[in-house]
């Protein structure tokens, strides 16, 4: 048997991308399992929670050097998690293939141990300004859920704006979201994109649903609107997500595979972060089976450093010179009167 190991971010800024990652991910190993493994050698699936500090990030590391038949490391979410382990990876020297984790950064491409293959947040900003400059919108405000996010995120935004030539509002969190929601007045823009999770997503349209001016928000692939529809979420303030992966009802062969793994495991509606996982490891299995002679850390690090391209299904993932292997971004909307549409 062939361990396959999972980190999880925990804490309560992450769960909510870690949480539908995971399920995802568990439904394709039990996929991959029920139909032969990986080329005839079942698949154990180790998940290893932490809470997003390096003690427990490092104590996670030792778990897997300590698990001999352990030979990958695949999808760790969230995005904090991802890359602190990129960096202990890199540090220790460990030689096992880290394969898509949620790696929003792209600063962090070209890592001969870490294989991300979703688009980076850089490509989904760009694509969610794009796609605002094709409507003709001359300019948008900036809101970071805080400090954090404004230091890790600003250059980015204010790059792809001065790149499409909008016109850009920065909105420092300061005091809270809660108060950011309160300046906003008639000068303010009425389009505005939210850098932060699903519940300072939440907490920041609370802040703005009773204001006369409707305003647009834009987030992107952190956020889950399918959670902000059952956490009562803004019925004035029409919300717009980036994705990295398909629509969940998209007609595709891989997605609907998702789909009815998914409905036959786990009574869990599709998300676009468990279809993410799913992905992740489906990915992983894929690379996993072309490994030739016998499969250790060693064998199979060198097989996913090909770097070939992989089609699954219609999702395809073929790594650019910097070394990530998806730039697809797309965007589904949480309309005023509750619908989901994509």
């Amino acid at each position: 048997m062939l361990v396959v190991a999972q980190v999880v971010d925990n804490t309560p800024s992450q769960l909510d991308v870690s949480r539908d990652f995971l399920i995802g991910s568990r439904a394709a190993w039990q996929e991959v399992n029920k139909t032969g493994g990986v080329n005839g050698r079942s698949i154990q699936h180790l998940v290893l929670e932490v809470d997003g500090s390096s003690t427990s990030l490092r104590a996670a590391l030792e778990t897997i050097k300590k698990t001999a038949n352990c030979v990958v490391l695949s999808g760790t979410a969230g995005d904090r998690a991802a890359s602190q382990l990129v960096a202990l990876l890199k540090q220790d020297q460990h030689d096992i293939a880290h394969v898509a984790p949620w790696l929003q950064n792209s600063d962090l491409d070209g890592d001969n141990r870490t294989f991300p293959i979703f688009a980076s947040r850089q490509d989904q900003i760009a694509q969610a300004i794009k796609s605002l400059s094709l409507m003709g919108v001359p300019e948008m405000g900036a809101v970071y859920a805080s400090e954090q996010e404004y230091s890790l995120y600003r250059d980015d935004v204010e790059r792809a704006s001065a790149a499409l030539k909008i016109k850009l509002m920065s909105f420092k969190p300061g005091a809270g979201l809660a108060q950011v929601g309160k300046s906003l007045n008639a000068d303010t823009p009425r389009i505005l994109l939210f850098m932060g999770g699903t519940p300072e997503l939440m907490q920041f349209t609370q802040s703005i649903d009773q204001q006369a001016r409707q305003r647009y928000l834009v987030a992107l692939a952190d956020v889950n609107l399918q959670t902000l529809m059952q956490m009562g979420a803004s019925r004035h303030t029409p919300i717009m997500a980036t994705q990295v992966v398909p629509m969940v009802n998209s007609p595709s062969p891989l997605v609907k595979s998702y789909r009815q793994t998914l409905a036959r495991l786990f009574d869990e509606p599709p998300t676009p972060q468990s279809l993410a996982g799913y992905i992740a490891a489906r990915y992983t299995s894929a690379v996993l089976g072309t490994v030739e002679g016998v499969v250790t850390r060693q064998t199979t690090l060198q097989a996913f450093q090909q770097r070939h391209a992989v089609d699954l299904s219609g999702f395809r993932v073929s790594f650019n010179t910097q070394g990530r292997g998806g730039s697809y971004v797309t965007q589904s909307m949480l309309t005023p009167d509750g619908r989901l549409v994509g």
